[in-house]
């Protein structure tokens, strides 16, 4: 084994150790039901911003780091696009959620539209948090796997059964205590790969190369369909935001929650940078390589002494242990808590913690099988998971909060029908992570289907009626419409160019919320009078 390994997995080693005994601690914090789920909403704003930033920014790090080395600088359109999440969720939903006492997002709907409802989106939810780790699992298990040349499904064992250990015992409190320690630890890798570009290949060097290339410097080499398929998918998944909900709504007051979140968001600008410039360092010092999560640690190995290496991959196993935890927790919490509830309606906290403690576990051979069946391809888990989550818990979100109309039957139909119109168009295309079949991202086919499911159902069964509405509802229904038509008129109008350039599908989902949103605005539950 060479001295960079022995470093690397010392380190994560030492440090993992601590982060068990951190979870013992916090486990005296977390006896109660809500002390194990939301932290016992005590959290503060830094401790909320520690908690954003270990989940949101080091994913988006690990990402950017990936595709910079790809792409060069369009990497950060990622980036742009999840700040862009985080501030909405900061100065529009913090409040109103908090408001309501919101644990999940599988609860939430449970408690609107009944126990089977709450089973299915519990079920939906707990299944896909594990393919969210497993992508951020896997560029750790990289980082074992380039430096030792140990197996890859080995290092994604040895990465899951690290997590699940400090994970289990404190539940909210060992994720906020290792959010906490995480912030340090990516400060230290930056300053570790500050260093290291200096020496090799040089700032100028990393300049030149995302100034002048063709590739690397162009905004938008990676794809405008991908872009705005990032943007899309993230301003879509702000009502679903399951973990960092759970993290920013165990704050004090919703004010101490959206001061965390905006903190946060400040951080995240140097993840991006740093992402950016890593992976452009690595592509002039190691071109070539298929996977830039593997072409980084060789960079700095050929670059910088043994402790160092081991000091940027402890780095690494940070940001995948800051998105990975609470990911799989908040997984663990639909299933044990929502689903577990779902089955036993009168179970105690006790039994709901017992469950959830259970879940994880079970998660955690999940998020195994998942790198084992995918291990090279860690983005597709993202693609994955995103159709089945987004696709089937989506409308049932939106209208338990906007549309009274929605019934228990609608909610049911379109958990099913979006999840299972997803998974369908994910099997016509061959499973493939960029080429989709008709050239339509799987995630809009299953929203679409999910919002379509929801009012077909809800609209067949009695007790609605239309409205008229008056002030601003009204013209927020007027746009609605106009947008709605204007889409459909463009679709159909020019229907090649939206197909040639991967456009399609996002618009006509576009044109189908629009309609949707127009809908809510027009029609309300009949209101019922006694005599």
């Amino acid at each position: 084994m060479s001295s960079s390994a022995i470093w690397m997995f010392g380190l994560a080693l030492a440090y993992t150790l601590l982060l068990i005994v951190m979870s013992q601690i916090a486990k005296k914090k977390a006896q109660a039901g809500e002390d194990f789920f939301v932290g016992g909403r005590k959290f503060s704003r830094w401790t909320v911003a520690f908690c954003i930033t270990g989940l949101f920014s080091g994913s988006t790090y690990i990402a950017i780091l990936e595709l910079s080395y790809l792409t060069g600088i369009s990497a950060l359109w990622y980036g742009v696009a999840e700040l862009t999440h985080v501030l909405i969720i900061a100065l529009v939903l913090i409040g109103p959620f908090r408001k309501r006492m919101m644990v999940t997002i599988s609860g939430l709907i449970g408690d609107k539209y009944g126990r089977a409802a709450k089973g299915i989106a519990g079920g939906i939810t707990a299944i896909t948090f594990p393919m969210w780790s497993v992508a951020t699992a896997l560029a750790f298990a990289s980082c074992i796997n380039a430096i030792t040349g140990m197996d890859m499904l080995l290092s994604v064992v040895l990465t899951a059964a690290l997590m699940y250990v400090f994970l289990s015992a404190g539940g909210m409190w060992s994720v906020a205590m290792t959010q906490t320690a995480n912030f340090f630890v990516f400060m230290i890798m930056f300053a570790v790969a500050i260093y290291a570009i200096a020496i090799n290949p040089g700032f100028d060097a990393v300049a030149t190369l995302l100034t002048t290339d063709v590739k690397y410097g162009s905004l938008t080499s990676v794809g405008l369909q991908t872009i705005l398929a990032w943007f899309g998918t993230f301003l879509i998944n702000v009502l679903l935001a399951q973990a960092a909900f759970q993290m920013a709504l165990s704050c004090k007051t919703a004010d101490e929650g959206r001061k965390g979140l905006l903190i946060a968001s400040g951080f995240n600008v140097i993840f991006i940078a740093m992402g950016v410039l890593v992976g452009a360092a690595a592509a002039i010092a190691m071109p070539g390589n298929a996977r830039g999560l593997v072409a980084v640690p060789k960079y700095l190995m050929e670059t910088l002494p043994a402790p160092m290496v081991g000091l940027f991959t402890l780095g690494i196993w940070a940001c995948a242990l800051g998105w990975g935890a609470p990911c799989q927790f908040s997984g663990a919490t639909s299933l044990g808590r929502d689903v577990g509830s779902a089955i036993w309606p009168n179970a105690s906290d006790a039994k709901l913690v017992k469950l959830t403690r259970l879940s994880l576990l079970a998660l955690t051979c999940l998020m195994i099988m998942f790198g084992y069946l995918r291990s090279e391809q860690a983005a597709w888990w993202n693609i994955f998971a995103w159709t089945a989550r987004n696709g089937a818990t989506f409308a049932p979100m939106v209208a338990a909060l906007f549309w009274s109309v929605a019934t228990p039957r609608g909610a049911l139909t379109a958990l099913i029908a979006g999840c299972g119109a997803g998974l369908v168009w994910n099997w016509l295309g061959g499973w493939a992570v960029n080429s989709f079949y008709l050239k339509i991202h799987p995630v809009w086919v299953a929203m679409a289907a999910n919002i379509i499911g929801m009012c077909i159902v809800s609209l067949a069964e009695k007790g609605w009626e239309f409205i008229r509405p008056s002030g601003g509802l009204l013209v927020l229904r007027n746009v609605a419409v106009m947008l709605a038509l204007a889409l459909s008129v463009a679709l159909a109008a020019a229907g090649t160019w939206f197909y040639q350039t991967g456009l399609w599908g996002m618009t006509a989902f576009l044109a189908v919320l629009c309609a949707w949103v127009a809908l809510i605005f027009s029609t309300e539950r009949q209101k019922t009078t006694t005599i």
